[in-house]
């Protein structure tokens, strides 16, 4: 029998999940692959820290160089996260010859592309499943079963803790810092949400698909990406009234020859099959000139279903050992010349503004639209929503509109006497 034997980059939640995820289906993975697969060194920073975990005596390293530069390791496996070191030990893991997995979206996205020369110029491979949707098999599926296709479009939520959020706000009125507060003792957050709440892990994944599906390269930092910090339970009460739930969307899509991306909250219709995909679950949709329409959908985070993701590369590299073909002859990250990028593109927005309650200020606003060529679809007024200060929210649905365009009329108006703020800007998908 085959032998495979791993080194872990981590202790984390997903690298504790990794080793559970192989501890308990050990003996089936064994039965169905013919691979006996074994973690022989963790690289553990904190080994006096209870992990749950039993790890056998001698494991555990606190060196780097016992997983990277040992030549009994075959598949290094990365979940410390982040771009450093976590890139640096790839790229030595790589070019001494080892697999590589990683769940690490933020590393793939900023160097997946050189990650991934090395693989080929090594003979080896590079997997990183685990980075986008958690347990839901997403880009291998997109690589191979589905490369046949020609994609339009990718929407999805692919961020468990804002999804969360949102869900949580939505069905029981809740305040956005109360329900943060709550995922994070739950640890469904992070104690610095930052990189959930203000969109950048979904960017990072948005590089990743569009990298797969498109043959595009966009950093992370290029895309338009907005949070949800901003989003209230008076956005969520309009938006229900419209026929809207309100989720944070990774979207990229093909018009005019070029592609179009934007990870925002957006008001999704009741009848959209993400609009049912609740708290930390996550749901990418795709469509292919080929196989049409498809969703796919699980829970995309926790260290159990990430843990599965991670440990369905290592088979695959662990198969392609026992085969004498473990060389990675088909890049996943793909990047042609002639696929443009066109930033975010046009859309329909929702709009909130704090405005006078005084006749002709409709008006007024309309005419300042139609100044810019943006149209009204829908208007909504609350006046049980007044202000002390006599002011009330006037709420809008816009015809498809440039966001730049949109933004300065914005801009206008809020210097109008009539205008107290520019409350909100949610885009609506349909």
């Amino acid at each position: 029998m085959k032998h495979v034997k791993i080194g872990l980059l981590g202790i984390g939640n997903v690298a504790v999940g990794t080793f559970r995820t192989l501890q308990m289906n050990h003996s089936r993975i064994e039965r169905s692959t013919g691979i006996s697969i074994d973690i022989i060194k963790i690289l553990n920073r904190s080994p006096e820290k209870d992990r749950g975990i039993s790890v056998a005596e001698g494991v555990y390293t606190q060196d780097p160089a016992d997983i990277l530069d040992n030549p009994e390791i075959d598949i290094v496996v990365e979940l410390i996260g982040g771009i450093e070191p976590a890139t640096e030990y790839m790229a030595r893991a790589l070019r001494n010859g080892k697999h590589v997995v990683t769940a690490n979206k933020a590393a793939i996205a900023a160097n997946g592309s050189m990650l991934q020369n090395l693989a080929v110029e090594n003979n080896v491979m590079l997997r990183f499943e685990a980075s986008v949707g958690g347990g839901i098999p997403i880009l291998g599926t997109l690589s191979n079963a589905l490369l046949s296709n020609d994609f339009d479009e990718i929407l999805g939520i692919v961020n468990g803790t804002t999804n969360y959020i949102l869900t949580q706000m939505t069905e029981y009125g809740l305040d956005y810092d109360d329900v943060l507060k709550d995922a994070q003792e739950k640890g469904f957050a992070e104690r610095d949400p930052s990189g959930d709440v203000e969109g950048i892990d979904v960017a990072n994944k948005l590089s990743i698909l569009m990298s797969i599906i498109f043959g595009l390269r966009v950093p992370p930092e290029d895309i338009p990406t907005q949070g949800i910090t901003s989003i209230t339970k008076d956005d969520i009460n309009f938006a229900t009234q419209f026929g809207y739930k309100i989720k944070l969307l990774a979207t990229a899509k093909k018009k005019d020859g070029a592609v179009e991306c934007h990870v925002q909250p957006a008001l999704v219709p009741f009848d959209h099959p993400l609009a049912s995909v609740s708290n930390e679950f996550n749901a990418i949709f795709v469509r292919g000139n080929a196989v049409d329409d498809l969703m796919f959908y699980g829970k995309g985070a926790g260290p159990l279903p990430t843990g599965s993701a991670v440990m369905g590369d290592v088979i695959e590299i662990a198969r392609a050992i026992d085969k004498g073909c473990a060389f990675d002859s088909t890049p996943v990250l793909k990047e042609y010349d002639d696929v443009a990028y066109a930033g975010e593109g046009k859309n329909k927005y929702y709009l909130k503004l704090i405005v006078d309650d005084a006749p002709g200020v409709l008006g007024k606003i309309s005419s300042a639209f139609g100044k810019y060529g943006i149209s009204i679809a829908s208007m909504m007024q609350r006046p049980a929503l007044r202000t002390p200060e006599s002011s009330v929210p006037l709420v809008f649905i816009l015809h498809e509109a440039e966001r730049n365009v949109l933004d300065t009329a914005l801009e206008e108006l809020g210097k109008q006497s009539y205008v107290s703020s520019v409350s909100s800007v949610i885009r609506v998908e349909e």
